[in-house]
């Protein structure tokens, strides 16, 4: 909406041109989102289902009772605020439909009395995943670049389609996981989607920037940067009522389709493998867990057999970790390891 209101009044007033300056709607798609975000969640979350504890996670007991599904607020302001500032993509418009559904789909089983079975919860992650990655390459060859060499491929659609599935899915399923302990899942995400959006922005959505650094331009990039910064602005309203000890809890409304959308941003990148590097912490946290349920469960494989999962759980309970010290300490990984890992990514090339 904005973009196309700077094109139409710029030859009336000049300083109209702002609404066509990138840089201007992420800051103020950032701002919206978090203010709206924060403003509106407290008159809302006496409305949204409570919190009935998790049998074996580590302090259950200090989240029942709390309003969870906080997403259903602040992912239509998302939304919202996304079709606010960004140039108008049918692209766009298909991932932010798919990131609708997943917010459904997690308001659901929010409200759902024992929560869904976790094989139809898993079927509809996949049938959700598999409609973003259709969107993101439309049927078309999709370039990729990887880390350590020069060459860019080109992937069909029947390759790039499974590919991108598996890392949506994956996305999805390890951010959930991750949601259990106050303000750790938004934190871990806020950094991974800022640390994607300047890669989206400044690296490969950035002609000369990429060409300088040998990695390929898309020039799409910063339309998928300003979904980064429009989430970090709804997470940092959420955060603010979310931080120990916390009033709201985001639940399955929130932590899926955050996700996804990260799923979406590291594919639009065109290197799959930054999902190790910019959201590290969280696929170890929420990830590993998933590895050692499914070798147990159909290959009968048993490793990690004395690590509880998720690992925030494992860290509280035999390490005697506070809440405080899991979300310090994680973040911290984060904030450190990824910058040092992007610069061997994108300079040892």
């Amino acid at each position: 909406m904005l973009p196309w209101l700077g094109e139409s009044l710029l030859k009336y007033f000049g300083p109209f041109r702002l609404f066509t300056s990138y840089l201007f709607l992420a800051s103020t798609g950032t701002a919206i989102a978090a203010i709206a975000t924060w403003y509106f969640l407290p008159k809302v979350w006496e409305f949204l289902p409570r919190d009935r504890g998790r049998i074996h996670a580590v302090n259950a007991k200090q989240a029942e009772g709390k309003p969870v599904g906080a997403g259903l607020l602040f992912v239509p302001i998302f939304l919202i605020a996304c079709l606010l500032v960004i140039p108008f993509d049918w692209r766009v418009v298909g991932a932010l439909g798919c990131i609708g559904l997943s917010m459904i789909e997690g308001y659901l089983d929010d409200r759902r009395n024992g929560g869904w079975n976790e094989y139809v919860l898993g079927a509809f992650d996949l049938t959700i995943s598999l409609l973003g990655a259709i969107i993101l390459c439309q049927f078309n060859d999709y370039k990729i670049w990887l880390p350590l060499i020069k060459t860019t491929f080109m992937l069909t659609p029947w390759v790039f389609i499974p590919l991108a599935t598996l890392v949506l899915w994956l996305m999805i399923n390890a951010t959930n996981c991750t949601d259990g302990v106050d303000g750790l899942s938004a934190s871990l995400s806020i950094l991974a989607l800022i640390y994607l959006g300047g890669i989206l922005y400044g690296i490969v959505g950035h002609q000369e920037i990429s060409s300088y650094l040998l990695v390929p331009h898309y020039p799409s990039g910063a339309t998928w940067a300003l979904m980064a910064f429009v989430m970090v602005g709804c997470l940092a309203g959420y955060l603010w009522h979310n931080s120990l000890p916390s009033a709201v809890l985001m639940g399955d409304a929130g932590s899926r389709p955050m996700g996804l959308l990260m799923g979406l941003l590291v594919m639009a990148t065109g290197n799959p493998f930054l999902i190790l590097i910019v959201t590290g912490v969280v696929l170890v946290n929420g990830a590993t867990g998933l590895l050692k349920v499914t070798l147990l469960r159909f290959f009968k494989i048993t490793i990690f057999r004395n690590v509880r999962y998720p690992l925030h759980d494992h860290v509280r309970h035999s390490l005697g970790w506070s809440n405080t010290q899991v979300l310090v300490r994680f973040v911290l990984l984060q904030a450190i390891v990824t910058p040092i890992l992007l610069v061997m990514l994108i300079k040892i090339r």
